[in-house]
């Protein structure tokens, strides 16, 4: 994933399900750093790798069957 990347944040002790936020940087701490909205305004979080769920908000383009793509 490229950064900074828009994705959709869960995180159970926050209640965040889904939220949209942007992945700014993965740290060495072992956090990810992402702004996120609260409210009305755009806060900048250090959420916890163990407990959070990253999904990209974009999905990405499936090849067409049949097609083979050389990794």
């Amino acid at each position: 994933m490229e950064l900074p990347a828009q994705v959709l944040i869960h995180n159970e002790q926050l209640g965040m399900k889904g939220a949209p936020g942007k992945l700014i940087a993965i740290t060495a701490h072992g956090c990810y750093e992402v702004n996120c909205a609260f409210g009305d305004k755009v806060h900048r979080v250090l959420l916890p790798i163990r407990s959070t769920v990253l999904i990209a908000r974009e999905p990405e383009a499936l090849p067409e069957p049949g097609l083979e793509i050389e990794r």
